[in-house]
C-alpha cells in the first residue's frame, strides 16, 4: 500500500507546480541509453508525442521516432530525431529539432550489480534562430538550441534501484539566435542573441516495482540537473554578457508506467513536475508539466 501510494503522488500529487523542468537538451532523457533488456529483444522501434507547458503561455507538442540495436548483451546503439511544435502568444512554430546517437556498453555483472557507460552525441536542424513573419523568437519558440553536445554517463543497478550519473557538454556553438526583450513589447522572455550555454551535470535516482504478471512495471524517479555557469549572450552594443542566475540546480520529481500489450509490443506513460528551480532560464527548457506517451516495438 506505501508503494502505490508513492506512485500516485508521484504521478498526480505534484501536477499543480510551476517551476522549470528539463527538455529538449537532451539530458533529462539520458535513460534511454541505459537500456538493459537484451536477452529476448535486439532491436526496439520507437515513436512517442510529448506535450508540455512552458514558460508564459507557450505549449509544446514534440513528437519523436527512436530505434536502438543490441549488438550483443553488452553494447548496443540508438538514434532519435525529435520534432517541436510551439503555440503561444508571438504565434505557432513547427520544426525539426535534434539527431541523438548514443552507445551504450553494459560491464560484466559483479555481486549482482551491474555497471554501464554511455557516450553519445546530439546534433541539430536549426541554428535557434526560427522567425515568424520575420520577426525573432526567443529560446522557448525554438526546437534546438543549436548546439553539437557531447553526453557521457555511467550507471549503477542494484537489485530495484537504478543511479545514473551523466553530463551534457556543448562543443560547437552553431546558435545564431538573435532575440532582444527590448524590442519584443515583453518581458516575460530573457534577450539571447548568439546565445552560449554552459554544460549539466546529471544524477537520478530510480526504483522499479513490477506486478507478478510482469505486464505492468512503475519507475518512480529523482532527477537533479546542475547547470555549471551562468550563460551569456551578446547585447544591442555586441559586448557578451552573463545572465545572473541562470546557473545552479533544478530537481524534477518523474514517474513511468510500462505497460507490456504483447511480447513484442509496449506501452509507456511519463509524467514529470520540477520542485526546485533556477532563477532565471534562458535556454527556453522551462516546463512546468510534461506528459508523453510512448509506443515500442520489441523484436
Amino acid at each position: 500500500m506505501r508503494k502505490l501510494v508513492l506512485v500516485a503522488f508521484l504521478f498526480f500529487g505534484s501536477k499543480t507546480l510551476f517551476a522549470q523542468g528539463c527538455s529538449d537538451a537532451g539530458i533529462c532523457s539520458i535513460d534511454k541509453g541505459f537500456d538493459r533488456e537484451t536477452d529476448s529483444v535486439r532491436q526496439v522501434i520507437e515513436t512517442a508525442v510529448v506535450y508540455s507547458l512552458g514558460e508564459a503561455d507557450v505549449k509544446y507538442v514534440s513528437p519523436y521516432v527512436a530505434y536502438t540495436k543490441h549488438f550483443s548483451s553488452k553494447f548496443s546503439f540508438t538514434a532519435r530525431v525529435t520534432y517541436s511544435t510551439a503555440t503561444g502568444s508571438f504565434g505557432t512554430r513547427s520544426q525539426f529539432g535534434d539527431a541523438f546517437l548514443i552507445g551504450n556498453y553494459r560491464f560484466k555483472p559483479k555481486q549482482q550489480k551491474q555497471w554501464s557507460a554511455m557516450l553519445g552525441f546530439k546534433f541539430p536542424f536549426t541554428a535557434s534562430n526560427l522567425k515568424i513573419n520575420g520577426y525573432s523568437l526567443p529560446l522557448d519558440y525554438q526546437s534546438s538550441l543549436g548546439t553539437i553536445d557531447v553526453l557521457a554517463g555511467t550507471a549503477l543497478k542494484t537489485g530495484n534501484f537504478d543511479w545514473q550519473l551523466a553530463v551534457q557538454i556543448p562543443v560547437v556553438n552553431l546558435n545564431r539566435n538573435s532575440y532582444f526583450s527590448e524590442y519584443s513589447g515583453t518581458t516575460d522572455f530573457p534577450s539571447t542573441n548568439l546565445f552560449e550555454r554552459k554544460p549539466d551535470a546529471l544524477f537520478r535516482a530510480t526504483y522499479t516495482w513490477q506486478l507478478p504478471s510482469r505486464k505492468l512495471t512503475f519507475k518512480p524517479n529523482v532527477l537533479f540537473i546542475y547547470h555549471l555557469g551562468e550563460d551569456t549572450y551578446e547585447n544591442i552594443f555586441s559586448k557578451r554578457v552573463s545572465i545572473a542566475g541562470s546557473d545552479g540546480l533544478t530537481v524534477n520529481i518523474n514517474g513511468l508506467a510500462s505497460y507490456r500489450l504483447t511480447k513484442k509490443q509496449q506501452l509507456e506513460v511519463s509524467v514529470a513536475t520540477p520542485v526546485v528551480v533556477r532563477d532565471i532560464r534562458p535556454d527556453g527548457l522551462t516546463r512546468s508539466f510534461v506528459l508523453g506517451v510512448s509506443y515500442q516495438i520489441l523484436f
